[in-house]
């Protein structure tokens, strides 16, 4: 009898062990999994701003630096000798502008000379002209005195010479008004030449801004001889070597963000409607199957290439063949956010893993220590 219940007892344990198993086994089943995952990760292409020759290579293939850490030094000489070039061409700007400002310093008073000259010229039409009527009465008097023996010839020839000459005084002083006049607009001509020649005075002068800025791209073309890492992440695929010429804005090397790392799963079509943004996740890598990741559902893909329809041969459309019986599922990307990576895990961009979504967990905030999948499910 004691026999018997041993072996029922044994039975029992062993019936509700398979019974767990089989409901562990049937919620990987249930929820939705893909072996088709991939770690991602940014991936920054590395180009120079400026050309020339490496002369300071500090790093190595796959190496990891930090923000900030130089990557190559390119050979700065060049760019010193176009920085101290364009200071001289600033300094001699600006001596070339405190000339132009004393050529119009000069023209307005130049300027001011000729209005001064245009005001003593109608002051002097003026006398001219009371000059003038005096001396016309004067010589109008004579003639009426002379025919009474009042006056002799010689007075009434001296007022009709004075007479004349005021005349003449009258006609020089109006030629001299339009002369001064004629003056001030050439003064006012050579005024706005000089100051369009100046241009805005102080730092808002073109000249000046465009020498400043020549010095400002000087200094940073120089500042770009030293290539700096933007994150903190890995070398990869570094061909480059100490005096390769490099050229601006062409890619060198790569460098993997360590701080952007994601899973991109690919789930059957079928299998999405219950994913949700924010569900929990379980990542286990092919390269760590005993250690499990945790994550979340960040998106879910709104759109596939179209493979059907594509151009091909003489521009014909691509048409893969189907057979009516089958019904292929597409594939649709879903990234998931790691919020857990046990210690010495190591990601790599391109390697596979298995993604098991718990859905209907996207409101609960918790979050629990995931368990590795199956490996049949791997």
């Amino acid at each position: 009898m004691d026999k018997k219940k041993k072996y029922l007892a044994t039975g029992a344990v062993v019936l509700l062990a398979v019974v767990l198993a089989l409901l562990k086994y049937w919620d990987y089943v249930v929820n939705p999994w893909t072996r088709d995952g991939q770690v991602q990760a940014n991936v920054i292409q590395i180009a120079p701003r400026v050309s020339g020759p490496i002369v300071d290579l500090p790093i190595k293939d796959n190496q990891f630096v930090e923000a900030g850490d130089v990557l190559f030094q390119i050979d700065p000489r060049t760019f010193k000798v176009a920085l101290d070039q364009a200071k001289a061409e600033l300094d001699d700007t600006g001596n070339s502008n405190e000339a132009l400002a004393e050529q119009v310093a000069a023209s307005e008073a130049a300027v001011e000379a000729a209005r001064h000259a245009v005001t003593q010229a109608a002051s002097g039409i003026k006398e001219a002209e009371a000059d003038l009527v005096r001396n016309q009465r004067e010589y109008k008097r004579q003639q009426e005195m002379l025919p009474r023996k009042a006056t002799s010839q010689k007075s009434l020839d001296y007022a009709k010479a004075n007479y004349q000459v005021s005349q003449q005084e009258r006609r020089t002083a109006i030629a001299g008004v339009a002369q001064a006049k004629a003056n001030l607009r050439q003064a006012e001509a050579n005024l706005a030449e000089a100051e369009a020649n100046l241009g805005a005075a102080g730092a808002e002068n073109p000249r000046i801004r465009a020498a400043q800025a020549a010095v400002e791209q000087a200094e940073l073309d120089l500042e770009f001889t030293t290539v700096k890492a933007p994150v903190d992440g890995y070398i990869t695929n570094l061909s480059i070597r100490k005096g390769s010429q490099m050229v601006a804005n062409q890619p060198v090397l790569a460098l993997v963000d360590i701080n952007s790392y994601w899973i991109e799963a690919y789930f059957r079509e079928n299998y999405i409607e219950n994913i949700a943004p924010g569900d929990r996740a379980v990542v286990t890598l092919m390269s760590y199957p005993d250690q499990p990741l945790a994550g979340r559902v960040q998106s879910i893909a709104w759109g596939i290439a179209q493979q059907d329809g594509s151009s091909g041969y003489e521009l014909l459309p691509n048409v893969a063949p189907t057979f009516e019986w089958i019904r292929l599922a597409q594939r649709i990307p879903v990234s998931v956010h790691l919020t857990d990576v046990p210690e010495g895990v190591a990601l790599r961009v391109g390697t596979t893993c298995s993604v098991l979504v718990e859905t209907g967990t996207a409101d609960e905030q918790a979050e629990t220590s995931p368990t590795a999948a199956p490996r049949l499910l791997q």
